[in-house]
């Protein structure tokens, strides 16, 4: 008989510190209409000097636990979604297994940029449905105001710092749980966003990291022009292999990377506002912790109830994209 990753339970966190786009109006040459009007962003959290995305991944790891009515001891792995780790290794997920007391569980990080979260999803559900782990704690969280280039109008209004994470348990005789997931990437992408210096390439300090970027680069126009093709792309190919139509589905919870490629994916699926799910407004882009953070504050504002089907899907660096389809 076939096992099922059911979600128990989501946790979310965010910093307390706001940035808002007047702000942001005395440190670049920007305007709050010009922000609103080109990716429906009003503010972002930021990371205190002393959170880090070990700290972001905890707290909504925490949540998420208790919520679920777990212990620290049934939990058998961690997943984190993130390219904003504490530092090179070990992983986020270590420390959120020392942090938590996850005495018996596995952990590991996923890189896969703001569709670390699709990843991360994909990862723990296998794990389940192979029968290596029975309860998995999948995370995406992100800081990457760190890595942040406040004097670079183009990018600095779009980070924020944020995350949620989903526990997972191995169940049969439902038909809740991670229906189906496709994942892509185009290693073609590659140059069009990218932080050059703190890899094997060009490490940090040392010559060959001279003149290189330290901060988050990205090609705009490129990005968005992959985006809305893909994050459509994705969903349709993610229903298609489930059986399923965009008319099956309860509700539409997309990467919060920018309002227009959201409107752009929703429409490509012909689904009417009330089931596309932002808070863009309010947190910008937390990479691969939007996704989960966006179905903890859909469940909370009764918008994502249990038997639900939610499709989510995003897109990042690399360049890689994906979707899950989950059973509430």
């Amino acid at each position: 008989m076939s096992t099922r990753a059911v979600v128990l339970a989501v946790g979310h966190y965010a910093p307390q510190r706001v940035l808002t786009n007047a702000d942001l109006e005395k440190m670049v040459d920007t305007s709050d209409e010009w922000i609103v009007q080109r990716t429906g962003m009003r503010e972002r959290r930021v990371c205190s000097d002393g959170e880090t995305t070990s700290t972001i991944a905890t707290e909504a790891a925490r949540e998420a636990l208790e919520r679920s009515g777990l212990r620290p001891q049934d939990i058998d792995l961690v997943v984190c979604g993130t390219v904003t780790g504490d530092m090179w290794f070990p992983s986020t997920a270590a420390h959120v297994q020392r942090n938590l007391g996850l005495e018996n569980a596995g952990a590991m990080d996923v890189g896969a940029a703001c569709a670390g979260f699709i990843y991360s999803l994909s990862v723990g559900s296998a794990m389940i449905e192979a029968g290596h782990a029975k309860r998995v704690l999948v995370i995406g969280a992100d800081s990457l105001t760190k890595f942040t280039d406040y004097t670079d109008r183009s990018t600095c209004i779009l980070f924020g710092d944020g995350g949620g994470a989903l526990v997972l348990e191995g169940q049969q005789n439902t038909d809740r749980g991670v229906i189906r997931t496709v994942l892509f990437c185009d290693g073609s992408g590659i140059p069009h966003i990218d932080v050059e210096v703190g890899g094997s390439k060009y490490p940090a300090g040392s010559p060959q990291a001279e003149g290189r970027r330290t901060k988050i680069y990205m090609n705009g126009n490129e990005v968005y022009r992959f985006a809305v093709k893909a994050m459509g792309d994705a969903c349709v190919r993610c229903l298609e292999q489930a059986g399923m139509t965009a008319d099956d589905g309860g509700l539409f919870v997309p990467h919060q990377a920018n309002i227009r490629i959201i409107e752009s994916a929703a429409k490509r699926l012909g689904l009417p506002p009330e089931k596309v799910f932002v808070n863009i407004e309010r947190y910008g882009n937390t990479s691969g912790g939007s996704i989960p953070l966006g179905l903890y504050e859909a469940e909370q504002t009764g918008r994502l109830k249990r038997g639900m089907v939610v499709m989510t899907v995003g897109f990042g660096a690399g360049l890689v994209w994906g979707a899950n389809l989950i059973r509430w």
